[in-house]
């Protein structure tokens, strides 16, 4: 893993992951204490998605694959990004509502599970996907 260098990629993508998680829950707790009922939390979701993506690009692109593969011109690597992160959120979207509206947890449970897991499989198609 140190030779190929995917171990400094997993580490840096574990780093920008993790700012890109607190500008998630900057939004997304928000908004499930103040806008929507704990069965509802699933509905904070997409705006939070929505401003963490956007911050997740320039991290990834720039700093956690910034020596991995190659870069493609006009539009098509940040349509695989948003692609990618947007089957990250469908399974975090799942494991919310399984979490509060099946479960009825509070809204703060699902997310360290739903974080892990989409963090696991957003790396993998991110490195041989987007930035391959």
């Amino acid at each position: 893993m140190r030779s190929s260098g995917m171990l400094g990629q997993l580490i840096r993508f574990g780093i920008a992951g993790g700012v890109s998680t607190l500008i998630y829950s900057a939004v997304y707790l928000p908004l499930t204490l103040y806008v929507f009922t704990r069965h509802h939390a699933v509905y904070a979701v997409p705006f939070a998605f929505a401003v963490a993506v956007t911050a997740g690009y320039f991290l990834h692109s720039r700093w956690s694959f910034k020596d991995h593969g190659t870069r493609e011109g006009g539009g098509t690597q940040q349509a695989k990004f948003v692609l990618v992160q947007a089957s990250g959120m469908a399974l975090n979207a799942i494991i919310t509502w399984i979490g509060t509206a099946l479960l009825g947890y509070p809204a703060w449970v699902p997310l360290l599970p739903a974080v892990a897991l989409a963090t696991i499989f957003t790396f993998i198609l991110n490195r041989w996907l987007v930035f391959g």
